[in-house]
């Protein structure tokens, strides 16, 4: 992984040279904000197709520098061995943070786009991302299911996150489809229905192997 910060500066890079390029086609104001069924409500200046960039930009170096130091600054982790799987994952939540700013830029940018279904199959993506990598990390505060009974217990961390790993697959497929099938209210409707069940489901199953473990 090492030398890898350069791609992360180029994920960072990338969209504000999308911003410049699109800047100076942009009429005086520019949607901001969407309701649930992906229809702006909000408008600023043109100057705020820069904001995005600037605070996804941000998020993208404290997430690099959290994940890439996590040997130094958690305590399940210190002085162990480095991690390469969360080092990918950085780099991984690096690249997709780029994806989902230039999607946003170009569905805010382009009448025409549904912008709702490019922002939920972007978020599949991403889901089925972090359940490829859910399986591969190892105990740490800082990233995965992080609960009591996960940190306290090794074993339950692992049955948790082999469990999570397919949860989070299957989930981010279907919000895939469901983008490609749907739009509007009822797409987001099921998106946030997804995204709580891929996020309790193994937490539930997390206590409920805890639980068996005192019995």
């Amino acid at each position: 992984m090492k030398n890898k910060g350069w791609f992360v500066l180029f994920f960072i890079a990338l969209p504000f040279g999308y911003a410049a390029y699109l800047y100076p086609s942009l009429g005086d104001q520019i949607p901001i904000h969407f309701d649930i069924k992906g229809q702006p409500n909000d408008w600023a200046s043109r100057n705020s197709i820069f904001m995005l960039p600037v605070i996804l930009g941000f998020v993208t170096i404290f997430t690099w520098f959290l994940l890439t130091n996590i040997e130094k600054i958690d305590p399940k982790r210190a002085g162990q061995e480095e991690n390469d799987s969360i080092k990918k994952l950085a780099l991984f939540l690096s690249g997709a943070l780029c994806v989902l700013n230039l999607v946003i830029l170009y569905g805010t940018t382009h009448e025409n786009v549904a912008i709702d279904k490019l922002i939920f199959g972007s978020l599949g993506f991403l889901f089925m991302g972090l359940g490829y990598f859910m399986p591969k990390l190892k105990q740490n505060y800082f990233a995965g299911y992080r609960l009591p009974w996960t940190l306290e217990n090794e074993k339950n961390w692992k049955q948790t996150h082999q469990l999570a790993g397919p949860c989070w697959i299957g989930g981010g497929a279907s919000t895939v489809v469901l983008a490609i099938a749907l739009k509007g209210e009822i797409l987001f409707y099921i998106f946030m229905t997804i995204t709580i069940l891929v996020a309790l489901v193994p937490a539930i199953y997390s206590y409920l192997q805890f639980k068996r473990t005192k019995e």
